[in-house]
């Protein structure tokens, strides 16, 4: 090495596997539960907030906890998770941060359970404190998985979504200025799912039974903000979709204020549905 050279320190990567356990477990209402994990591996996570969303790996059957990917060739933890086995390999989903805090550290995930739901939801509606599982998360302020970014002279928000986007909204709301306005359409199964939300936001929910989501309609009557509008939209797919080309086509809203993410797609799992399973980051 040359007189006087440095050595650049490695570059850390965005996401990281923290080995976590469940802390706590409450029902925030029938269907929605927040489960509290915690571990000493949490002292290098560093969740954006707002949407921050990153992926829990689950144990297989027989397995009291996931097998940790084990990153041999470099290529990141989501190269090394579908490497293994797939009889042995975690379960993955992906879900929002709901909260962080520190001294001690923890970190909170708002599942929402459907029926029979799925494996994420069968494992939420029965953990337990001690449960081992794997959280895969940011390891530095910039890693990217927030897409709630509205544009310098944003003069009012606007967030819609379903109950799996309700931890998203809440964790928004409690980092937007008091003095902004914020209108909320918040899609859930009845009155006993509604919850309560942070901030001065005017809050509409919509109950749709076992019919089709209200959101659509609900958003078409709405008189929207003239005030620089900015669009957050999350929830199933199809819906997302439709609130998004009736912003941009019929209100003539411009594309770069509206934000919408596909949650989950009605008939696929997560294995299922390619676009869900994409890594938020290596």
């Amino acid at each position: 090495m040359a007189a006087g050279s440095t050595t650049a320190p490695p570059v850390q990567a965005a996401f990281r596997v923290f080995p976590v356990q469940v802390e706590d477990a409450v029902r925030l209402t029938p269907h929605m539960v927040r489960i509290t994990f915690g571990g000493p591996a949490l002292a290098d996570f560093r969740t954006g907030h707002r949407d921050q969303r990153g992926k829990i790996l689950l144990p297989v059957a027989g397995q009291t906890e996931p097998l940790v990917p084990e990153d041999v060739n470099g290529a990141g933890w989501y190269a090394a998770w579908r490497s293994m086995p797939p009889e042995t390999r975690p379960v993955l989903r992906t879900y929002t941060f709901r909260a962080q805090r520190t001294e001690p550290d923890e970190v909170d995930i708002d599942f929402a359970l459907h029926g029979e739901g799925g494996p994420a939801g069968r494992w939420a509606a029965a953990a337990r404190p001690g449960d081992r599982v794997l959280l895969v998360g940011p390891a530095r302020e910039d890693a990217g998985g927030v897409d709630f970014r509205p544009p310098p002279g944003t003069g009012s928000v606007v967030l819609a979504g379903d109950e799996t986007a309700l931890p998203a909204i809440a964790s928004i709301l409690e980092g937007l200025p008091p003095e902004l306005p914020v209108r909320v359409f918040a899609e859930v199964s009845g009155p006993d799912e509604e919850q309560a939300l942070p901030g001065p936001a005017q809050v509409r929910w919509l109950h749709r039974g076992h019919g089709p989501s209200p959101l659509p309609e609900a958003l078409r009557e709405a008189e929207l903000p003239s005030a620089a509008p900015y669009f957050w939209l999350a929830g199933e797919a199809s819906v997302v979709k439709r609130l998004r080309r009736h912003l941009v086509s019929e209100r003539d809203i411009d594309r770069g204020a509206v934000c919408f993410k596909g949650y989950w797609r009605r008939g696929l799992t997560e294995d299922q549905d390619d676009s869900a399973a994409v890594p938020a980051s290596n």
